[in-house]
């Protein structure tokens, strides 16, 4: 969420945003009611206030007129008090409105763009700013993956369908061996070579937690929403670790030394995928339920550009040690998350339908969520004294969406013969399986 104050006091700023961002006419409206709202709110603060300090100085009056004998005088003081009190509900009750608008429409506002987000309307306008690898030399026509997989026995979309659907899979013996060794490789190098704490956390989670992360208000509609409530609050169920990981210290204050915090954490992601039908729905690539190991990093702003540096080099690590071709872009205004101020997309090349697809999206989100979950750090004092307390920064990435990477094995590993070599690096995940046949 953004900051109120800057919100009211410099709208010019926000609306520079929703403008590099291509926001509708709606949402474009929101800064000036947030202004609106906001000084209302001043007023109902000061009309409070004084009617407090009015009941407040006359009470203790009437006690001693009524000793004194002057029961008119106390009487028209009960009065006053009475309208004071009545004066101050009222402003309350109106204030309690006030904020609730302010706070809905707040929500609704995207982060703020980081100035190194480049100017442009959709994913055709992102800037690449690096490559690695070639793409790989087939002397033959390479297959797609969902075909090569159903070939070799090893994907099974009809029986996914007939017991969820679509958009659901099957995998069999060394893809489904494949896709766990893809989350222990992940993990144990994010733990034992780049430094992040493993953790597991629940796959269900309350709406305010959803709220906290910026997947709602606005994705609502791409949420998987469990019947009935928990503890008199909607759930859901995660659309990725980020949303549990980065909640983990909402409403925490903590110390500046024990930053940067950094956790890697494997989950299923669940998405309803609203809207995206037609849209890179093919085989394993745009699912309902993936496995996805994500990055997330929490630090003080001096150190957040520095720190998603580093975070989206993990990523790219990844892909190195399996020797994947891959692309970086950064997004453009119109292609940048809600919540995100600055991203870097991860794209690997896929021979089988000769194109790059994304395969992690780093983000950095200023305070953008720690102010949704009010996490805070103290800042380090060198005389002793006590900091007022700051909002952290967050980050976060894919590291890496784990069906997507078998997909790219699959696609850049593929042989004349229909057979698929096995990553050097996976092998000993694989029992030191070397070729699916």
């Amino acid at each position: 969420m953004l900051d109120p104050k800057l919100v009211t006091e410099h709208p010019e700023i926000v609306l520079d945003t929703l403008k590099r961002r291509n926001a509708d006419k709606e949402t474009l409206a929101i800064p000036a009611e947030v202004k609106r709202l906001s000084e209302r709110r001043g007023e109902l603060l000061l009309v409070a206030e004084a009617a407090r300090a009015t009941r407040n100085k006359l009470s203790p009056q009437i006690g001693a007129m009524m000793k004194a004998g002057d029961k008119a005088g106390a009487e028209d003081l009960k009065l006053q008090v009475k309208r004071a009190s009545e004066e101050a509900k009222k402003a309350e009750v109106e204030l309690d409105e006030v904020e609730g608008q302010r706070n809905s429409l707040l929500m609704k506002l995207p982060n703020l763009l980081h100035e190194d987000v480049p100017a442009g309307s959709s994913e055709e306008d992102n800037v690449e700013v690096r490559q690695w690898g070639s793409k790989p030399e087939m002397d033959f026509e390479p297959q797609a993956h969902d075909i090569l997989a159903t070939k070799l026995g090893i994907l099974d979309q009809e029986a996914s369908a007939k017991i969820s659907g679509a958009r659901f899979a099957v995998l069999h013996r060394s893809a489904a061996r494949m896709e766990r060794a893809l989350i222990n490789f992940f993990m144990d190098t994010h733990t034992d070579k780049n430094g992040y704490n493993e953790v597991m956390v629940p796959y269900v989670v309350w709406r305010t937690t959803m709220e906290g992360t910026g997947q709602l208000p606005k994705f609502e509609e791409d949420a998987f929403k469990i019947a009935g409530q928990m503890n008199g609050q909607d759930a859901f169920l995660i659309p990725t670790a980020e949303v549990p990981v980065t909640n983990l210290l909402r409403e925490e204050i903590v110390k500046e030394e024990e930053l940067p915090k950094a956790w890697a954490c494997f989950t299923p992601c669940f998405r309803s995928e609203a809207g995206a039908y037609g849209k890179d729905t093919r085989g394993l690539i745009r699912q309902h339920q993936f496995h996805k190991v994500e990055m997330v990093r929490i630090t003080t702003p001096e150190r957040a550009k520095e720190e998603h540096e580093l975070l989206t080099s993990h990523a790219e690590g990844l892909l190195q040690a399996l020797g994947l071709h891959y692309r970086v872009v950064r997004l453009c205004g119109g292609d940048v998350g809600f919540s995100a101020s600055l991203c870097y997309d991860l794209e690997v090349w896929l021979p089988g339908q000769s194109a790059y697809r994304e395969i992690s999206s780093c983000s950095m989100f200023g305070d953008f969520q720690s102010r949704r979950m009010s996490l805070r750090y103290r800042p380090e004092s060198d005389d002793g004294s006590k900091k007022k307390t700051r909002f952290c920064h967050t980050i976060n990435g894919s590291g890496l969406a784990v069906g997507r990477t078998l997909v790219a094995i699959l696609e850049n590993y593929q042989q004349a013969d229909g057979s698929v070599l096995v990553p050097k690096v996976l092998q000993p995940y694989m029992g030191g399986l070397d070729r699916i046949v």
